[in-house]
């Protein structure tokens, strides 16, 4: 991912879910797909509902919901994080 990329909800989606514990069941009204998600992807989702966002505002953002800091493993897990919700189609990058 490179460093200064925004994300948003990808258009025309609305987030419908359920919370069960630390785990989430979430419906793509726009694929018709129901994705079960964690707490991490959730947070991110919950972030740009807010509107669209840099990847670098996502990470502090994940780092300070897990009381933790910003390093190479929180990296990687939030771009794996953006990734994923991207391939079920939940979000994108936003154009600049």
């Amino acid at each position: 991912m490179v460093m200064g990329s925004m994300w948003r909800i990808a258009p025309g989606q609305a987030l419908r879910f359920r919370q069960f514990g630390d785990e989430c069941v979430l419906f793509n009204d726009l694929s018709g797909d129901t994705h079960l998600l964690g707490d991490s992807a959730m947070h991110l989702l919950s972030v740009l509902q807010h509107g669209p966002a840099e990847r670098g505002a996502l990470l502090a953002s994940l780092a300070q919901a897990l009381d933790c800091t910003v390093d190479a493993a929180l990296e990687q897990e939030t771009d794996a994080l953006l990734a994923s919700l991207a391939s079920y189609y939940l979000i994108q990058c936003a154009p600049c």
